[in-house]
């Protein structure tokens, strides 16, 4: 059993801004602290054995200037890599560029992972869905870490198609979405916008969305 509500509660979630070459962008950031040693993290977010436990197969060069391909979803180049306090990649995804940059800092409980995405989301886009399109899908990461970190225990033997359709799994997905809208309104999103916006969301990660709405991928 996963306790939706303490690993919701775990993380924070804010949303900010970056002046880039090409204009304005987003920035997401969200973060958790783990009951583990920075090298450990370090260790479960680069070994390309654990990788596929918590989150998904990577493959590729993973060192600065190197490809990378997460198997199914985004590749990129890796851009920075400093063990183990962290790294940055571009996260190349359907046609798109964005950019991933995860921090990791000891604490006295622990461990600290920070990960902030950049990215250059149209008006459009943003009104529609929101963070929670591509959060809800960076709290489903951290959940995952969080597991393998806790338990050992990684993806093996688990039907995770089964716990997302599942009560507690669309518990977790509307509760990361309404905590994303929440972080969106401490931006500065109108509340009622946000609201439309994370319902929107929830929908598409529950697997009730209208066939014209789908949000941009994590």
């Amino acid at each position: 059993m996963i306790d939706v509500s303490h690993q919701l509660n775990a993380v924070q979630r804010t949303i900010g801004s970056r002046v880039l070459e090409a204009g304005e962008a987003r920035v997401l950031r969200i973060s958790q602290t783990y009951g583990a040693t920075v090298e450990d993290v370090w260790d479960a977010c680069t070994n390309s054995e654990r990788l596929p436990r918590w989150f998904m197969p990577v493959s590729g060069d993973l060192r600065p200037g190197g490809r990378y391909q997460i198997e199914g979803n985004a590749s990129g180049v890796v851009e920075r890599c400093d063990p183990p306090a962290g790294f940055a990649a571009t996260w190349e995804f359907g046609g798109e560029v964005s950019w991933i940059d995860v921090a990791l800092s000891s604490t006295p409980d622990g461990t600290r992972l920070l990960l902030e995405h950049t990215a250059h989301v149209d008006d459009e886009r943003w009104a529609q869905y929101g963070p929670g399109a591509v959060g809800v899908g960076w709290d489903l990461t951290l959940l995952g870490l969080a597991l393998h970190l806790s338990t050992g225990a990684g993806k093996d033997g688990q039907d995770i198609e089964a716990w997302s359709a599942s009560d507690e799994g669309r518990g977790f997905f509307a509760g990361s979405s309404d905590r994303w809208c929440e972080a969106s309104i401490g931006a500065g999103t109108d509340p009622v916008a946000a609201a439309a916006a994370a319902g929107r969301t929830t929908a598409f990660y529950s697997g009730e969305p209208s066939p014209e709405e789908t949000p941009a991928a994590h």
